[in-house]
């Protein structure tokens, strides 16, 4: 395994990109203003399945294959772009939203994999496991390559899935104050839409 000294520097740098407030947890956090506290679980749990896939592609060596294909990465982000758009703008048309729990709960059944695929089509996790795991990985350690990038991919997966978690949780102990208000509950459904639909167009226009 790597050194100490290694493995405390993998630990700093993967705390450090799991608090940061990036798309994931803006994702995860505007399903929740929308779904309320069961579709953001969903929504998390659906993203760490689908960073799951990523890790694995990384440890096989498959994501390499976005770093040298650049008409693949833009045909995967574009695809996921437009997916986030039209996921942002479903929920904002979407009345029924945040109004009714039975309907709510209905439509958290197609988070989980919307999530999913969401997280599929970023290349943007592929290539960030590619450049931060090697980093990290002992070429001379006693464990194969290939374990010690699934063994690593899944530690930061799972810090990502827990910062996930506490801004959900967070979230929706704003939003529950703000349920007694009709209008508060159309707003924050528009925000929620609107947050999508602004990753949706970030993701498409980034050069990276």
């Amino acid at each position: 395994m790597p050194s100490t000294e290694h493995l405390l520097a993998f630990l700093t740098a993967t705390l450090v990109f799991a608090v940061f407030p990036g798309p994931a947890i803006l994702y995860a956090v505007a399903q929740t203003m929308s779904r309320g506290r069961r579709g953001g679980f969903l929504a998390a749990l659906g993203l760490a399945l689908g960073g799951l896939a990523h890790v694995v592609a990384a440890a096989a060596g498959l994501s390499v294959i976005f770093a040298h294909s650049p008409d693949l990465f833009m045909i995967v982000k574009l695809t996921g772009a437009g997916y986030l758009i039209w996921l942002g703008i479903q929920m904002i048309r979407n009345r029924s939203l945040g109004q009714m729990p039975a309907l709510a709960a209905k439509s958290t059944r197609r988070v989980f994999a919307e999530s999913v695929v969401v997280e599929l089509l970023n290349p943007k996790t592929a290539l960030f496991f590619i450049a931060f795991l090697p980093q990290f990985v002992d070429g001379a350690a006693f464990l194969p390559v290939w374990l010690q990038f699934l063994l690593l991919g899944l530690f930061v997966n799972f810090c990502f899935f827990a910062a996930d978690i506490v801004a959900i949780l967070l979230a929706d102990r704003i939003l529950e104050r703000l349920k007694r208000s009709a209008r508060a509950v159309r707003l924050v459904r528009l925000a929620g839409g609107s947050m999508l639909v602004g990753l949706g167009a970030h993701l498409a226009v980034s050069r990276q």
